[in-house]
């Protein structure tokens, strides 16, 4: 009996022992393939890092290469220069810069930037170069001398940067300046000019002055009004030497030191900036084309404020047209606020920009030249006639600009004073 226990205990175990075997080659086989599948992975992982590496490493250069190249546009050696250049308003928001609106400076920084005179970072924010203006031009109105000054390198040429600016502006000459030069503060006086059509300063007519003031304007009889002067058509009228007199004696009421606020906006009657300085405001000459007279006025100035020449231009026609007497002058330069319309911006255009202090100290120096351009004056001469002055003339032509601002602006309500107290400027 103990016997066959043992046996079948015997027997059993063998059959155990021939269960063990093939689990243990199937555990063999396991670890094998375990081991097999961590050498992959590890392989993988070591090839990923490999390549991570690379890429990292790719990066760096590629980084560093950008870096490298912004630091040598940025160490290239910069000093302080001029630009003096021309251009035609029409299809501009003016000269000063302002981002998503088309402008003069937008257009010149874009050029400078594919030029390669300056870099990305300083197109975005122009004080790293130090540009500066020298005058402010509204919407549509032209330069033909306009100043900016800016640090360049040495190596920069006009040539280059023409060829990245559209046909209506061009630089005519770069100058190297003293390293404190500033185009707008050093800046002695402005020169702008005013191309007025003449028949605009023909004599009103006095039923039109008589009406009430409460009375409406037919603006269809007053454009049939206007379109005839003494029983010619509008444009055929003429100054004569008397009239040209006339003129000239109007234009030269608003010369000397004034208080200005009534010909700008948002400056007080006692604000210290309402005083400017007038050096002279006359005609210069007439001519005519197309079978239209033009007078052209031109008035210098050490600074202007906005829209402060187009309301003096108003002013004066107001005058020569009979509407307002001359003692409307020194209403407008009382502290009493007096109502002035504005003259549209077509004739209006930048001529000179003068640097008489810079020139006596610096032009002869024998390192700096003076900034008066004469070597330009043909070429911006003749830019001047080709693009601005054939604008102006072609623009008046075609959409009676200045004869249509007579209708809707140059009437007796639009001159107005209002009586009210005098309000002293407070500075924070």
């Amino acid at each position: 009996m103990f016997r066959s226990r043992i046996y079948r205990i015997r027997n059993n175990s063998t059959y155990f022992n021939f269960i063990k075997f093939p689990l243990d080659i199937f555990s063999k086989n396991m670890s094998v393939q375990n081991n097999e599948d961590v050498n992959i992975v590890e392989q993988n992982n070591k090839r990923q890092m490999i390549d991570q590496s690379c890429d990292i490493v790719a990066k760096t250069l590629k980084v560093e290469a950008t870096e490298d190249a912004v630091n040598k546009k940025r160490a290239i050696k910069r000093r302080n220069y001029v630009i003096m250049l021309c251009y035609v308003g029409k299809n501009y928001f003016g000269m000063q810069i302002n981002r998503g609106s088309k402008t003069i400076e937008e257009s010149l920084l874009t050029a400078l930037l594919k030029a390669d005179f300056i870099t990305k970072e300083q197109f975005e924010d122009v004080r790293e170069i130090k540009f500066q203006r020298a005058a402010r031009t509204d919407k549509g109105v032209s330069a033909v001398r306009q100043i900016v000054s800016l640090k360049l390198p040495d190596h920069v040429n006009k040539e280059d940067i023409n060829a990245h600016l559209p046909e209506d502006i061009k630089i005519f000459g770069i100058k190297r300046v003293t390293k404190s030069f500033n185009s707008k503060n050093k800046c002695d006086a402005r020169t702008y000019r005013y191309v007025l059509p003449t028949f605009a300063l023909a004599p009103e007519n006095p039923n039109f002055l008589n009406m009430d003031e409460e009375e409406e304007i037919d603006e269809e009889k007053r454009l049939e009004q206007l379109s005839i002067i003494d029983g010619k058509a509008y444009n055929e009228f003429r100054l004569t030497p008397e009239k040209l007199d006339k003129l000239n004696e109007t234009l030269k009421l608003l010369e000397g030191t004034h208080n200005f606020h009534n010909f700008t906006s948002k400056v007080r009657a006692l604000d210290p900036r309402a005083k400017r300085y007038i050096i002279y405001f006359r005609c210069i000459e007439t001519f005519v084309t197309n079978n239209m007279e033009f007078a052209v006025l031109e008035v210098k100035g050490q600074s202007f404020m906005l829209h402060q020449i187009r309301k003096m231009v108003s002013l004066v026609v107001g005058i020569c047209r009979n509407i307002v007497t001359n003692d409307f002058v020194k209403d407008a330069f009382s502290t009493e606020r007096v109502d002035i319309p504005i003259s549209p911006g077509l004739g209006l255009s930048l001529h000179f920009v003068h640097y008489k202090y810079y020139n006596d100290k610096y032009g002869k120096d024998g390192f700096h030249e003076a900034l008066d351009w004469s070597e330009c004056d043909e070429e911006v001469e003749r830019f001047y006639k080709e693009y601005i002055l054939k604008h102006i003339v072609d623009a008046e032509i075609a959409k009676n600009v200045t004869l249509n601002w007579l209708v809707s602006f140059m009437t007796p309500k639009r001159f107005r004073i209002f009586i009210e107290p005098v309000v002293s400027c407070e500075y924070i």
